[in-house]
């Protein structure tokens, strides 16, 4: 499985020290450009503009307001829009964002040093206020895109992720069936057939009149009782496994479900516990459900907080998973509802019920409910 993300871009691959190194020299040379004729106030603040440009990674919103005094005292633009530009990249707040843009097109606007102004040298004031502050819309615009480009990669990334295992789950969910109705014909028609032939050899065993043949009768019928033995084996096997490689890999239990919620990169909370002598069926059949459950809300709640509640009470026991309201909106995408319709089939085969359906406060909840003595 591949996919285009933001990582793969060329000027991505430039190591950060390299981009930073360059920004600053482009800042220097756009300060030394504008340094003739200032004061030494000016050249302060200037040099502190372009030093402060290699932290702007980490600490975004500082390193702008440290730009704005030299674009006050000078006319530079490179600094102030290169911080501005990385504060948009990494800022979702639009008031933050806008209030910002504000800032540096009053810095630049405004005359220094401060004196009295005359009426047509305010008005070119206001006019040039105005200029700058649709130029500085460029930086932001520009660094929600770059934003926005990155989400969007990410959500590509993890939708793919998602759609192979609803893929996997709805293979598993057609093995099952299919591993089901094997199992249906081995008990209804060659066990039927085996234990025919075990009636028959007992009566052959009682009514033969010589040795031999009742030694045969004998022989065939214990054949008979262990091949019926191993039938009944060969069906509880089938009836319980449904995933893929079933003899070839172990398959999850309740052991595995800390590693499932930590790794499943979504702010989870696992609580409550199950007894330890439910059967492996059941236990595979509450971590499938969780993994699942945790898959459909980094697919369809991005930014959503979920929660898993093991919990048991007198004459069953399940899991719950339920998950807040999305902070993010989600990409429009078909879903085939395979993996949501694979869990209730492996809910019927334990005569468990499963339950799915949206919360009061916009978020989502599945429940698996198992009765006692159908967890094996």
């Amino acid at each position: 499985m591949t996919a285009t993300g933001p990582s793969e871009t060329w000027w991505a691959r430039v190591p950060g020290p390299v981009v930073d190194a360059a920004v600053v020299a482009v800042a220097v040379a756009d300060v030394l450009f504008n340094l003739a004729g200032s004061s030494g106030l000016a050249q302060v603040m200037a040099a502190l503009a372009c030093t402060v440009l290699a932290a702007r990674r980490r600490f975004p919103l500082a390193v702008f307001l440290l730009t704005l005094p030299a674009s006050l005292m000078l006319d530079i633009v490179f600094a102030p829009f290169a911080a501005l530009f990385t504060l948009a990249e990494r800022s979702r707040d639009r008031r933050l964002l806008t209030v910002c843009a504000l800032l540096f097109a009053l810095a630049s606007a405004t005359p220094w040093p401060l004196d009295d102004l005359s009426a047509h040298e305010r008005t070119w004031t206001a006019v040039y206020f105005f200029y700058t502050l649709a130029t500085a819309a460029a930086p932001v615009l520009l660094g929600q895109l770059v934003q926005a480009r990155r989400d969007l990669g990410h959500r590509i990334v993890e939708i793919e992720e998602a759609r192979e295992h609803e893929r996997l789950l709805h293979s598993q969910a057609v093995l099952a069936r299919e591993r089901a109705q094997l199992a249906r014909e081995m008990h209804d028609v060659v066990s039927h057939q085996v234990s025919l032939i075990a009636v028959q050899a007992g009566a052959l065993q009682v009514a033969a009149k010589d040795q031999d043949s009742r030694d045969g009768a004998r022989t065939i019928r214990s054949l008979s009782v262990d091949t019926l033995d191993e039938l009944r084996h060969m069906v509880s096997l089938l009836r319980a496994s449904g995933g893929n490689t079933t003899e070839l890999t172990p398959q999850p239990t309740l052991a595995d479900l800390h590693k499932l919620v930590t790794t499943s990169g979504i702010d989870t909370e696992l609580t409550g516990d199950l007894p330890s002598d439910i059967g492996t069926p059941a236990q595979r059949a509450v971590y499938r459900t969780v993994q699942e459950a945790l898959t459909n809300v980094r697919k369809h709640a991005p930014g959503a907080r979920a929660t898993v509640h093991l919990w048991h009470e007198p004459g069953f026991f399940g899991v719950t998973v339920t998950n807040t309201r999305p902070t993010r909106s989600s990409l429009p995408l078909p879903g085939s509802r395979q993996g949501l319709i694979g869990l209730a089939e492996r809910a019927e085969l334990l005569s468990a019920v499963f339950e799915s359906g949206p919360t009061t406060d916009g978020g989502y909840r599945v429940t698996l409910r198992v009765p006692a003595n159908g967890d094996t």
